[in-house]
Formats: C-alpha cells, structure tokens, sequence
C-alpha cells in the first residue's frame, strides 16, 4: 500500500508545530510568569498565573507514590499516543481530514505534556484559565488545549460517521 505523504507531511507538521507552540508558551509563562502572581483580563474570563502540575488534569494523581504516577502518567499515556501514531500510519490512506487533525492534535498534546514530564522532573507547566464568576475551569496550557480539541474534533467526526450510516 502506498502511503499519502501529502496527510502523512500534514500530521507531521501539526505534531511538530502543535508541539513547538506548547514549548515556546510554557518557556514563556515560566519566564514571565512564574512568581508574579496572577494576571486577569476580560473582566476576569481569562487569566494568566503560572503553576508546575505534578499529576495530569486538575492535578489528579499529584500525591500518588512516584513508581505509580510514572506507571499511570507516563507510562501509559506515552503507549496510547504509540497506538495512536501507529494507526494513524496504518490507515492513513483512509483517514478524513478531520479525523487525522483530531488525532493528530491528540499526540501532540500528549507529546507536549509527556515532554514535561521526561525533561522537567514530571512537572508539567500550566499557566492559562477560563471562567464566569465561580465557574472556572483547571488551569491549563496549549497542550491540553490540543488534546481536547483533538478529542472534540475526533468525537465529532465519528459522530458524523455514525449519523451517515445511519
């Protein structure tokens, strides 16, 4: 089988460049963040404070023992996103625009984040947040802005398979 390279040089470009966003953000905010406190903007909708996160999303797992959060967040998610490349090179030919974006997002999240966690004693720097009042979200960086918008993207195109079929 013959491989795309135009979707294959796509999803590498989104992985390199998705990537390097999220090392050029987080080299950024710890430069000009860390220490300072926090900075709001928009009638305090979005927000800027810098934090290093031991564990994943929200902090989960910060507190566990270090032999099971290398297990569970490193380990594991450095064998989905593994799975992930290797379907993505195995169907490639087959994959949509949409849905190679969408995993390709996802990687790049997980590879931004993982990259952290390998170089920077499993520290994962976050420095953005979102909100209304006392509605807010976790505080989070372009990383993970890639990963859920790759699972939005993803979710939406199977969505859309599942209605066609339908």
């Amino acid at each position: 089988m013959k491989i795309d390279k135009t979707q294959l040089l796509l999803f590498v470009v989104l992985i390199f460049g998705s990537v390097g966003c999220d090392r050029v953000t987080k080299d950024l905010a710890k430069e000009h963040l860390k220490d300072l406190g926090e900075f709001s903007y928009w009638h305090d909708t979005f927000r800027l404070v810098y934090v290093e996160n031991p564990g994943a999303a929200m902090s989960f797992g910060a507190n566990w023992h270090p032999e099971l959060k290398f297990w569970i967040l490193t380990l594991l998610p450095t064998t989905v996103l593994a799975l992930v490349v290797w379907f993505v090179l195995k169907h490639l030919n087959k994959l949509s625009f949409s849905h190679l974006i969408g995993l390709g997002l996802i990687v790049a999240g997980g590879v931004g984040n993982l990259l952290d966690r390998f170089l920077n004693n499993s520290l994962v720097p976050d420095f953005m947040n979102l909100g209304i009042n006392g509605l807010r979200t976790g505080i989070f960086n372009v990383a993970d802005v890639c990963i859920t918008t790759g699972i939005i993207v993803t979710l939406v195109y199977y969505k859309s398979m599942e209605r066609a079929t339908a």
